[in-house]
């Protein structure tokens, strides 16, 4: 049975760490349904465009965007036909609520939903049954070889039993995402899509061990930003070793530890301003906007109940204590807290 190599280093840890605090954030977070919908939509869109335009699909995000509502546009078909699978790939996804047990079967519907009248039907959901190689596009040069065509089916066997054992299961589900996006990746099952198809089933494992995080964040995006260095970690990865079973994970699940960091991060304070300006809202009757200061001086309040100049420098380094003074003032002027004077100091609280 294929066992994954790699090490929790410091960085995986503190990665895992962030993951772990967005997602309690996130999770508790009291957000009305028209925006958590609104948020989830966009974290879609942004999937799909990301994920196909990492593929090399040309489509603008405007267009991609007219096509997954519904538009007609001037494009080369294939691309938005790439747009519509993945599209369905996510709203297959959302489907996704509950451990699986993980299939070959499985795996080869999401290439079917990913690949749909991209290919002869003869190709579409069918594991390769020739050998294929990833090339680089400019210099034409052979960058990457998977295995022969004849062990994928043995080697696909052993990485779902690894995945469904109870040694699999012991392992972080948000590393496991990660090996699971490798070492698809690295078998290259199809003929064509196995990106796609590869990180679809890597979020499916994450949506379906408890890490779909509301569905608000879209790693895909991280990938595509900077697809050089994506690529460049999978290679360096693959480059250790012909054997899979010998190639050491541990650079790949820092790069995807991080990633995934990164993106829940910025939901976080996504999610963050919107509870603030939520809860300020419902107090004071009208909509604020808060500056960035502000709202970490909110979310301070909201935790503790009250706060003095002495705890403001160290939440808000960096700026004189004028500065803060004026951010206190601004708000005491809105009507959002209040300031008591106590000798020397002053404290701030909520406007009740």
């Amino acid at each position: 049975m294929y066992s994954p190599r790699f090490t929790i280093t410091n960085e995986v840890l503190q990665n895992v760490a962030n993951i772990e605090a967005c997602r309690e954030v996130i999770e508790n977070a009291p957000l009305i349904p028209s925006y958590e919908k609104k948020f989830q939509d966009d974290a879609a869109l942004r999937t799909v465009y990301h994920g196909t335009h990492l593929e090399g699909n040309d489509l603008t995000f405007t267009q991609a965007q007219r096509v997954l509502e519904g538009e007609q546009i001037v494009a080369r078909e294939r691309d938005i036909q790439e747009v519509i699978n993945y599209r369905n790939v996510m709203r297959f996804l959302d489907t996704i609520t509950r451990p699986l047990t993980y299939t070959i079967d499985l795996l080869c519907h999401l290439h079917t939903l990913t690949i749909e009248r991209l290919l002869p039907p003869e190709s579409v959901g069918a594991i390769r049954q020739t050998q294929v190689v990833v090339k680089d596009a400019a210099t034409g040069g052979v960058t990457f070889r998977p295995p022969p065509s004849v062990e994928v089916p043995f080697l696909l066997d052993d990485f779902f039993n690894w995945l469904n054992s109870k040694e699999g299961r012991e392992v972080h589900p948000v590393l496991r995402a990660g090996i699971t996006h490798y070492v698809l990746v690295a078998i290259h099952p199809f003929v064509e899509g196995n990106g796609r198809a590869s990180r679809s089933f890597a979020t499916l494992v994450l949506f379906a061990e408890g890490y779909d995080i509301k569905r608000l964040f879209s790693l895909e995006e991280y990938f595509d930003k900077d697809a050089a260095a994506y690529y460049e970690v999978l290679q360096k990865v693959s480059s250790e070793s012909q054997d899979l079973a010998e190639r050491d994970l541990t650079h790949w699940l820092i790069y995807f530890t991080s990633g995934l960091a990164v993106e829940l991060e910025k939901v976080r304070e996504q999610v963050r301003r919107i509870s603030a300006d939520l809860q300020i809202k419902r107090r004071v009757g009208h909509q604020v906007a808060l500056s960035d200061r502000q709202l970490k001086i909110m979310e301070y309040l909201n935790a503790h109940g009250n706060i003095q100049m002495k705890y403001a420098k160290k939440l808000i380094p960096m700026v004189s204590e004028d500065t803060i003074l004026r951010e206190f003032q601004d708000l005491v002027r809105q009507g959002i807290i209040k300031k008591e004077s106590h000798g020397r100091g002053s404290t701030y609280k909520l406007k009740t």
